[in-house]
């Protein structure tokens, strides 16, 4: 009994002692071991020995905190117990232009007109009209939060969780000039104060994607361009990239930018342009919607960094068609411009566009996704971006949305997968991104 009981206080001894070196051990990891700490393209000015974790509700990120590196593809945030990060090399469209009657005294958008066709006789077998909130909404699926107004601060920072769920790290805000909205809906531009606000909240960054208003020319555009790094430029939510020459700078999209000839985008664009951007205040990485593949040649000659491909429907246009991306990737690397594939969920337009059955793509729970994500991948671009948090007029949203019926529609849904699916699916995919950029690097 006394041998048995001398083993057991031996066998416990080396039991606590075995335990005290493990927690001694751990206590002498740096909290970035095993990670990278930085976003895609940003950096702390400091020394990289002296990263620390950051945490959530200590995170300020202003322009003179961060510079942009390529070779950096994180940031690590510790949030409670666990461990997360976000992508700023994953870009994702949001839109604005929602109202409610609670905030902003009727529907807006939600409400949107059945698009009748342009050809009279296809118009004719269809339905016409528009929709009548709550239950009958421009959408073919229902979001979790109702039929929302982007100007509720509920929904705001529920947005922002769920991009920083999803760890999408840039918003690509869909933006119209000062009092100028889009056709079915309002001025939004006020708003953008706030939705940079709560942007930085949750560490998320912003960039802009100029709309084609009426008047957009090369003119208008370089005072929107003044206006929006003027009044944002400083801003801790405000996204830089660094440029091929080394220098880091704003990043644009430009939606439809095939609207305006190459030869007055050259006036703005390129260097000897007589309104030109270039080596001023106001000069940024700008980037190109390609649609038709004569579009690549157009945004060359117009002085434009890159080009993004937007549409969700795969086959709809040669730019969203994942078999030609690698011939456009091609031909951008060729040419120094950035390409930037846009990803989907899926495509649904028909609550809109009731004649446009044909360019409907299945989600197939989330297959199409991740077709499209990694037709993405493969051409290893260094931005991805996502069609779309909150277009839900085209079915390509990845917002919480909810099973719902009524007596004259049955929504579609994520089932079988809960409200969060598209936000996991991404989430997987980016950090799957990067970590194959951590291969192309190498």
């Amino acid at each position: 009994m006394t041998r048995l009981r001398r083993k057991a206080l031996v066998a416990l001894f080396l039991f606590t002692l075995f335990i005290f070196g493990t927690m001694m051990g751990l206590r002498t990891l740096k909290p970035s071991d095993g990670f990278s700490d930085l976003a895609p393209g940003m950096d702390f000015i400091g020394e990289r020995s002296e990263r620390r974790r950051l945490d959530v509700k200590d995170v300020v990120v202003s322009p003179g905190q961060f510079h942009m590196s390529s070779s950096d593809t994180k940031v690590v945030f510790t949030r409670s117990d666990r461990e997360y990060s976000i992508f700023y090399d994953v870009h994702i469209f949001y839109y604005l232009w929602y109202g409610s009657p609670s905030v902003d005294n009727k529907y807006i958008h939600w409400d949107h007109v059945l698009v009748p066709h342009w050809d009279p006789k296809i118009a004719a077998s269809h339905a016409q009209g528009k929709h009548t909130p709550p239950d009958d909404i421009a959408s073919s699926f229902y979001p979790e939060l109702g039929p929302y107004s982007s100007r509720d601060p509920k929904v705001l920072e529920s947005h922002m969780a769920q991009i920083e769920a999803a760890a999408a790290g840039v918003l690509v805000l869909s933006w119209y000039p000062p009092g100028v909205g889009d056709d079915h809906g309002e001025p939004t531009e006020d708003l953008v104060p706030t939705v940079m606000d709560a942007a930085h909240r949750h560490s998320i960054k912003v960039a802009f994607h100029i709309q084609p208003y009426k008047g957009r020319t090369d003119q208008s555009m370089y005072d929107n361009i003044k206006y929006i790094i003027d009044k944002y430029g400083k801003h801790g939510a405000f996204y830089k990239f660094k440029s091929s020459t080394g220098r880091v700078l704003p990043l644009f999209y430009i939606y439809d930018s095939y609207l305006t000839p190459p030869e007055s985008w050259a006036e703005l664009l390129t260097a000897k342009g007589s309104r030109s951007v270039r080596g001023t205040p106001y000069d940024g990485i700008f980037v190109a919607l390609i649609v038709e593949e004569r579009h690549k040649y157009d945004i060359l000659a117009s002085g434009f960094d890159g080009m993004y491909t937007y549409f969700a429907s795969n086959g709809f246009s040669f730019g969203s068609s994942h078999q030609n991306w690698k011939a456009i990737k091609a031909f951008c690397d060729a040419n120094n411009l950035l390409f930037i594939p846009s990803v989907s969920p899926g495509y649904v337009d028909t609550a809109v566009r009731p004649w446009n059955n044909h360019n409907t793509r299945n989600r197939v729970n989330g297959r199409y996704y991740e077709t499209s994500l990694q037709a993405a991948l493969s051409v290893r671009p260094e931005i991805v971006t996502i069609t779309s948090f909150n277009q839900w007029h085209e079915g390509t949203q990845i917002e919480k949305a909810t099973p719902k019926k009524t007596v004259t529609r049955l929504y579609l849904d994520y089932q079988p997968n809960q409200p969060d699916h598209y936000l996991e699916l991404t989430r997987q995919w980016a950090e799957n991104f990067n970590k194959e950029k951590d291969k192309w690097l190498m």
